[in-house]
């Protein structure tokens, strides 16, 4: 489950929660688009060679387009590690990602798509719900308009989300995700842990924004003078991830705003030496006055 968060950040909420307490009513005002509010860890564009052509929004199109996409073949798609089928129009699959035509390589890789079937077993069954509704809607749920007590568990949803449209090579959807993540961390108070941390450096690139983020949380979780948290909280993400230890090392030196600690080399005091704690040296390495 998440963890709270303290103190001030542009996406983490300024007055911690407690975990799954109850809102006391959903906003009565819309909330600012998306588009306004969160840019930041937007997915950056691809060259031009690797990006699918932008696709008119399913909501935009004229009735018999829509008519047409929901024509055709049926795909049946296998989600998750017990296999929950969906029975989806595989001309709007393909509409939206060449990933969903079994007529050709997905990075090189022969398609999985066989007798109209797809597995995807390592994909979260309520991420893809999550896909469903925007593959036939063009949008997903604002977790601004849902009750605190589910803001993080949608949060962490869309998070599988995100990873899920890494796959599938969405990067629209993966840019509503990942917005939607940090509104519902930032509303419910809490960040992701460790353990949640690890599915994004085991399954996205190095170029992935969804690492510059956690990475970011992380630091300031290291940094925060309030928080239980230090770096042995991330020593197993340490060792399964150099990158993330490099990632995190490099957002706190950017955070820490350029200021430097004491330099370790100056001075005579025995804080290097081995003996017991409080204990003094009674020899001392003298250095020589260079000034």
């Amino acid at each position: 489950m998440g963890h709270t968060s303290l103190g001030v950040d542009p996406f983490v909420s300024q007055t911690p929660s407690t975990p799954y307490a109850t809102a006391n009513s959903t906003p009565f005002n819309p909330p600012n688009t998306l588009d306004r509010i969160y840019s930041t860890y937007r997915h950056p564009r691809r060259r031009h060679s690797e990006a699918q052509m932008p696709r008119e929004n399913i909501g935009d199109l004229s009735a018999k387009k829509f008519a047409e996409l929901l024509s055709g073949p049926i795909l049946d798609i296998f989600v998750g590690p017990e296999g929950r089928q969906w029975s989806l129009h595989q001309n709007l699959l393909t509409h939206h990602s060449r990933f969903f035509d079994d007529s050709g390589l997905v990075n090189g890789t022969p398609k999985r798509i066989k007798d109209n079937k797809l597995d995807l077993k390592d994909e979260d069954p309520g991420a893809f719900e999550l896909l469903v509704k925007w593959l036939y809607q063009g949008k997903i749920d604002d977790v601004s308009w849902m009750p605190k007590d589910v803001k993080w568990e949608y949060a962490f949803k869309c998070q599988k989300l995100y990873l899920l449209c890494d796959t599938v090579g969405l990067s629209e959807l993966k840019n509503q995700a990942i917005d939607q993540f940090r509104r519902g961390c930032h509303e419910a108070g809490l960040v992701p842990g460790p353990d949640e941390m690890k599915p994004i450096y085991e399954k996205t690139p190095p170029s992935s924004p969804f690492r510059k983020l956690v990475s970011k949380i992380a630091a300031r979780q290291i940094m925060d003078p309030g928080s239980e948290k230090d770096a042995t909280s991330y020593r197993e993400c340490f060792v399964q991830s150099p990158d993330f230890a490099v990632d995190v090392i490099n957002a706190i030196k950017e955070g820490s705003g350029g200021s430097l600690f004491d330099d370790p080399t100056e001075g005579n005091g025995c804080r290097y030496h081995e003996h017991e704690d409080g204990e003094n040296c009674h020899k001392t390495v003298k250095f020589k006055d260079m000034s």
